[in-house]
């Protein structure tokens, strides 16, 4: 059976419902997602490489997590959830950092995402991800551009990396 998404405003106010199918074909459909940032204690970041079997972005590397709200769940609850279907990562707190509105040809979704830092055992899920690894900041800037990270995720780890410098001045 399909998955069932809200349909929100700019401002997370839900004004309908729609399948997944419809929201990944129709980028006047802004429904929410979360992402999770995972961070090990040397401060690598984990990245997922999607599944080629993904209907967006397949065999790409992306964000350590990213899932979409069930109806009715929130944002954190949705990370939290997310994090224990993706890598098998539970009872670890999630801080929040931001939200933006991703567009893209095919859809367009309003994204909460949050951080955490967890240096214990990752079991992914082999239906979503091919693989994972945590990767450093010069790895990932050496890769930047060159069709190895999904486009959103791209953009993620700018949004990240200026949250990041803002807050030390």
């Amino acid at each position: 059976m399909e998955e069932l998404f809200e349909i929100v405003d700019e401002q997370g106010n839900v004004i309908g419902q729609a399948l997944r199918g419809e929201c990944h074909r129709n980028p006047c459909l802004l429904h929410r997602v979360s992402h999770v940032l995972v961070f090990n204690s040397q401060g690598s970041l984990y990245l997922q490489k999607r599944s080629i079997n993904k209907d967006i972005q397949p065999g790409k590397w992306d964000t350590s997590v990213g899932g979409h709200l069930n109806p009715g769940e929130t944002h954190e609850e949705a990370g939290i959830r997310e994090m224990a279907e993706e890598l098998g990562i539970q009872n670890t707190a999630l801080t929040y950092l931001y939200d933006y509105i991703w567009r893209s040809n095919c859809e367009s979704e309003l994204v909460r995402t949050f951080m955490t830092v967890y240096d214990g055992k990752i079991t992914y899920s082999p239906d979503e991800i091919e693989t994972g690894r945590f990767w450093t900041h010069d790895e990932i800037k050496h890769n930047l551009n060159k069709g190895v990270f999904t486009p959103n995720f791209e953009v993620e780890y700018e949004r990240y990396g200026r949250a990041v410098s803002s807050e030390k001045e």
